[in-house]
């Protein structure tokens, strides 16, 4: 049997935080005298926070700014999904699935680290993975450096890797990387996420042969 590498991007895919990202979101922001829409948010979640701000703030967003108010969100974030956070029907029976098939399984999100293992820990998850790949301090989706760096730390090739996302970015991402995705419907309708090889309502909605057919378990 080949060996698959499954990345799987958090927000949105393993949990369901995106109204927890909206809200920090829209209260520090307007704290700082911006806006923030539901439009904007849908149109930049799974961006990290320099691609979030660049696009709110535009020239007016400084070093400074980026780490002062990205520090205040996530501050913020954690607060308030502490001891809310499910994952999302599917999730867990996969990755049982998938580690028993004998694939390598790494998280793979924009996220800093700290909301990571936050979330990864209390969801009770972290025995699945082989690999924890934050992207907060990297060219953010849509570049591809994110999934490359999660395929090098599982030991494999692009074309060896499936990732499972939400976002428009992270779809584009995962192309540009040349990696077969599987968008779930979570953040976006189907006809944002087109350029995806698979698209579903939910985890739960996956064929039982889906990574036999795009990949190789």
């Amino acid at each position: 049997m080949s060996i698959l590498g499954v990345l799987w991007d958090m927000d949105g895919v393993l949990v369901d935080t995106s109204e927890f990202h909206f809200q920090a979101w829209r209260d520090v922001l307007e704290a700082y005298g911006f806006s923030f829409t539901r439009e904007v948010h849908r149109q930049v979640f799974g961006m990290n926070n320099a691609g979030i701000l660049s696009r709110v703030l535009g020239e007016r967003l400084t070093p400074e700014l980026l780490s002062e108010i990205g520090d205040r969100k996530e501050e913020q974030f954690r607060a308030a999904v502490r001891g809310h956070a499910r994952p999302l029907p599917g999730v867990r029976m996969w990755l049982q699935r998938l580690q028993e098939a004998g694939a390598r399984q790494a998280v793979a999100s924009s996220a800093p680290m700290a909301n990571i293992t936050a979330l990864i820990d209390e969801l009770g998850l972290r025995p699945y993975f082989d690999a924890i790949v934050p992207g907060a301090d990297l060219p953010g989706k849509p570049e591809p450096v994110l999934f490359l760096k999660a395929a090098q730390a599982l030991g494999l090739q692009p074309e060896d890797c499936i990732v499972i996302e939400d976002a428009i970015a992270g779809v584009a991402a995962a192309k540009r990387a040349g990696m077969k995705c599987i968008a779930v419907m979570t953040t976006n309708p189907a006809e944002a996420l087109s350029a995806a090889d698979l698209i579903v309502e939910g985890l739960d909605a996956l064929p039982e042969d889906v990574f036999r057919r795009l990949g190789s378990v």
